[in-house]
């Protein structure tokens, strides 16, 4: 625990899981607020309890975070404010019309963060790793989407038309913000790329990422019943 804790006397290295943390719990409030206003969508009460439910668990995942920001001697508000205005930018130009919508932007949404953060983890201490992996268990949520989608598709075919392309904008609007949240942050691009005594990924590691996070994109549509 100790040798976990050295490794915030770098103040690259702290600043870079200060991001990390930051925007990761920006994320999981903006997903508890969207997901509680995405229930009025929902069709049925259990419906809404089950949006509900999901809601709750995003927000146990940020109160999580904002802890540990809090113990590493970080205000947990400074510290999601850099990533406010790219993930509301997101949330604005992809408003879904539908319930049907609104559970696959989530899906899709949180599919792709999830993948980016778990490429991150690889290059922070374990302690960091534990904390932004236990966040990202999504086997309830994710199973809970399926469900629905795939009913929905199956009871209309036309939908799954129409969700397709809806998840083909959300995939390319997601990637674009990570791309820009990544290199907007010096701290970040850092963590990623490596520098110094701080290892990363390096330039062709990055790209390499993304192309793999385009992969389980197109996995996770297969699952859906939709075509990537």
């Amino acid at each position: 625990m100790e040798q976990q804790e050295d490794r915030f006397t770098d103040p690259a290295y702290r600043a870079a899981v200060i991001d990390l943390l930051g925007t990761l719990a920006y994320g999981e409030l903006s997903a508890f607020i969207r997901l509680s206003t995405d229930a009025d969508l929902a069709p049925t009460l259990a419906a809404k309890a089950a949006v509900a439910g999901l809601a709750a668990t995003e927000y146990a995942h940020f109160d999580r975070l904002r802890a540990r920001l809090v113990e590493i001697g970080a205000d947990p508000e400074q510290a999601m404010a850099p990533f406010v205005e790219a993930l509301d930018a997101f949330h604005e130009r992809t408003k879904p019309s539908s319930w049907l919508e609104g559970l696959v932007k989530f899906y899709v949404g949180d599919g792709i963060a999830s993948d980016f953060y778990r490429e991150i983890t690889a290059y922070v201490d374990p302690g960091t790793r534990d904390l932004v992996l236990g966040t990202l268990e999504a086997d309830k949520r994710a199973s809970y989407v399926l469900h629905e989608v795939r009913q929905a598709i199956s009871e209309d075919p036309i939908k799954g038309s129409r969700l397709a392309l809806w998840a083909r904008r959300l995939v390319g609007e997601a990637l674009s913000q990570g791309q820009r949240v990544a290199a907007d942050r010096d701290s970040f691009s850092t963590l990623l790329s490596g520098t110094g005594e701080l290892p990363g990924m390096g330039l062709a590691g990055i790209v390499s990422m993304f192309s793999r996070i385009t992969e389980q994109h197109t996995k996770r549509m297969a699952e859906m019943g939709l075509s990537a």
